[in-house]
């Protein structure tokens, strides 16, 4: 697979922020940025710069607050709003930042009172087949 910085000759010249291009590998994996950034096109490109720079180097990079935590605030976030295949993406970041499976439970179970019952039913069906599927991070 080509390194994501160095495009291929079908690809737009990215110029993707480092701070953020590393803290987007650590959270979501190399292989799913990998895949990502080489199906960026000339319709995509400009948002894999502006995600990467601003959500991966300028928010996730805060010292607020630590990355298990963002990890918690951002599954809520997509629960609530019924980003289904994202949610999928950010439980498997949240297990590589430290969450543990009881905590993503209990996560989801905050999530039935303040998003809605059906919201978290949903999000539980894409937790369990995550879950199975993850060898133990904790």
């Amino acid at each position: 697979m080509t390194e994501p910085s160095e495009p291929s000759a079908n690809t737009p010249d990215l110029d993707l922020d480092p701070d953020g291009l590393a803290v987007r590998r650590e959270v979501l994996g190399p292989e799913y940025v990998d895949a990502a950034l080489a199906r960026v096109d000339a319709t995509t490109a400009e948002f894999q710069e502006m995600i990467t720079k601003y959500a991966w180097g300028h928010i996730w990079t805060r010292p607020g607050i630590d990355r298990r935590m963002r990890s918690a605030v951002t599954i809520t976030a997509l629960v609530a709003h019924g980003h289904l295949g994202e949610l999928e993406l950010h439980l498997r970041a949240g297990l590589r930042n430290g969450l543990t499976r009881e905590e993503i439970v209990e996560i989801l179970m905050q999530t039935a009172i303040y998003c809605g019952v059906p919201a978290a039913n949903s999000a539980f069906g894409v937790a369990r087949r995550v879950l199975a599927e993850e060898p133990d991070h904790a």
